[in-house]
């Protein structure tokens, strides 16, 4: 019972964090809210008179009524920013990048880290492409599909992602693909689906990806999501809000855009338009021709 509780609560709060608006009857706001399941931070939830309608925001609070609280699930400590000191390497620091990565690798494939994940993973996703490549994508973590076959992006987001790579004149063999996460985020049995990692867990397999980063110095970072952009800088910040603008990891340049998931949802050409935009500055950053079919894409014909 414990495991669904924490599950419904990381979807609640998933939910929450993405601006979703819900609606329940007070009962159940208030047996969820005095359930015993682990809690790190809190949702203010208001206690309606009548039910919630759907314009109503899950995270609410007026002055006349007083809120209750919904626990989040397992508790985690907040991500600290990115790590700026020396780091335990796990490649030798002379050897082609390819070496270098495959130096590496058995290191991560056999990782015990978490305990958690080590029990219900079917393998680790190391990471795949080109080590010479000027463009890496990070996403969060691995899902279903990408546990089985020990690959990243490898299902219907990922079918996406390679459309997008495609379209800015790429192939998945020239740039290289990743995640913060290396192992699936554990669900518990009998349930499906995906769950986001934890920023604890995220912490702890930064240092894997940190060195693949070093190795391949790209000239250009991709975190697809914010879960992403979040275990890579420590930022909590929507996608909405930190697209369209260059940030940096480590001295490279590092754009954030919205995860192919999140289209395959959302299906809206003004919501295709900004990921392009967002890899054309990519394209720019690169130094790649830009043809103006390729500016033209997702623009509203009038």
């Amino acid at each position: 019972m414990s495991d669904a509780l924490d599950y419904l609560h990381a979807t609640l709060q998933s939910l929450h964090d993405n601006g979703t608006k819900l609606k329940a009857p007070r009962s159940v706001l208030e047996r969820l809210a005095h359930s015993k399941a682990p809690a790190a931070k809190r949702l203010a939830v208001e206690t309606p008179a009548a039910p919630l309608s759907t314009s109503s925001p899950i995270v609410a609070e007026t002055p006349a009524r007083r809120p209750f609280s919904i626990p989040s699930p397992a508790p985690a400590p907040a991500i600290a920013p990115v790590e700026t000191g020396p780091m335990t390497h796990l490649a030798p620091a002379s050897g082609s990048k390819a070496e270098r990565l495959a130096a590496m690798r058995p290191t991560v494939l056999s990782c015990q880290k978490c305990p958690n994940l080590v029990a219900r993973r079917t393998q680790v996703v190391f990471g795949v492409g080109n080590p010479e490549a000027e463009l890496m994508f990070v996403g969060e973590a691995p899902g279903e599909d990408e546990d089985k076959q020990g690959e990243p992006f490898v299902g219907r987001a990922g079918e996406l992602l390679t459309k997008i790579i495609v379209a800015m004149g790429l192939t998945r063999e020239k740039v290289y693909i990743g995640n913060v996460l290396k192992c699936r985020p554990d669900m518990p049995p009998g349930v499906s689906g995906n769950r986001k990692p934890r920023p604890d867990e995220m912490q702890t397999c930064l240092p894997y990806l940190r060195e693949q980063i070093e190795i391949i110095q790209p000239k250009a970072l991709v975190a697809l999501g914010a879960t992403a952009l979040e275990g890579l800088t420590g930022e909590n910040i929507p996608v909405g809000r930190a697209r369209g603008r260059w940030m940096q990891f480590h001295g490279i340049p590092l754009m954030v855009t919205y995860h192919p998931a999140y289209l395959l949802r959302n299906q809206a050409i003004s919501e295709k338009r900004k990921v392009w935009e967002d890899m054309l500055l990519v394209l720019e950053k690169l130094e790649h021709p830009i043809s103006e079919k390729q500016r033209g894409y997702f623009l509203a014909k009038g």
